[in-house]
């Protein structure tokens, strides 16, 4: 179960918008580099954010390049959770890869104003808004990608179960 503050976004925030080249080409530090977050949308936005506070965004979240840095940044800001009403397909994917849970929900928007507190079961796809006394239905995180996000992303599940999470077990490594 994850709780935070909502910070809310519109359509189409690119990865830009989240990290601005100008800092990425300058450093590979996150925690230098999270001072920046969503400064392309909200200049304060990195001052602002609380560690475990919720991106709740409109449609095509995360738009633009592939950069790994984008959802890591928000990891490193205190980002436990992004909720749009849908991804680019490769900052879905690189969230999951770096550990950053991603939750795709349709009706988000509607049901959601600045600093409402959620509450989000990743597993079963519920949300809580607990502000207004709500329940929101989103899509359900598979649980190969529940276990990435737990133990901190792709590189991390690998160094633990020394496979990725779609190749099968092997019956060595069973015993």
């Amino acid at each position: 179960m994850i709780r935070g503050k909502v910070w809310k976004f519109p359509d189409d925030v690119n990865t830009d918008y989240i990290i601005p080249g100008k800092y990425k080409f300058k450093t590979l530090d996150m925690k230098e580099l999270a001072k920046h977050a969503m400064e392309g949308v909200d200049p304060d936005f990195a001052k602002k954010v609380e560690q475990g506070d919720i991106i709740v965004a409109g449609k095509n979240f995360g738009m633009g390049s592939s950069r790994e840095q984008a959802p890591l940044v928000l990891k490193y800001a205190g980002v436990s959770l992004v909720i749009a009403e849908d991804f680019a397909r490769i900052f879905y994917r690189n969230s999951f890869n770096v550990g950053l849970p991603v939750l795709i929900c349709r009706e988000i928007n509607e049901k959601v104003d600045q600093g409402d507190i959620l509450e989000a079961d990743l597993a079963k796809g519920k949300i809580i808004n607990v502000t207004k006394k709500t329940e929101i239905s989103a899509s359900p995180i598979p649980d190969f990608l529940l276990e990435m996000v737990k133990v901190g992303g792709l590189a991390a599940y690998y160094k633990k179960y020394g496979r990725f999470p779609w190749e099968k077990q092997s019956a060595e490594s069973k015993n």
